[in-house]
């Protein structure tokens, strides 16, 4: 079984391969698959930048073309414990569903625990 703390560990490793040279805001994000498999996602920043990726899109859609679908819960780290933007949230919600959500710094000493209906509470479809 995979913890919580194994999983923000993994977060954080994420965040340090971060791609955010516009930004410099650096975002790790580590998914739990329900067979105990770790996917990562780190934000990627094109200089174009409708086109940047954020970490939790990275890790869900590496995790759908690797064949996972069904996921327990996801870790994203921020510098700050910021919360995942909106189109993460209705990722999260359409290929996820109600996961457990752990959101934290990289110190983790801003951590919440949330779920995908708590963050997200009328999503589309």
């Amino acid at each position: 079984m995979i913890s919580d703390d194994i999983l923000i560990e993994k977060a954080i490793e994420a965040q340090g391969k971060a791609m955010a040279p516009y930004s410099n805001y650096p975002v790790g994000a580590a998914l739990l698959t329900n067979n105990d498999n770790i996917i990562i996602g780190f934000n990627i920043e094109s200089k174009a930048y409708p086109t940047t990726l954020c970490a939790e899109r990275v890790a869900i859609f590496s995790a759908l073309s690797l064949g996972h679908k069904n996921f327990k819960s996801i870790a994203v780290v921020t510098n700050d414990g910021g919360m995942p933007c909106g189109s993460c949230r209705q990722i999260i919600h359409e290929f996820a569903g109600d996961i457990k959500i752990i959101i934290t710094d990289k110190e983790k000493k801003n951590q919440i625990k949330t779920k995908t209906k708590d963050i997200l509470p009328h999503p589309f479809g």
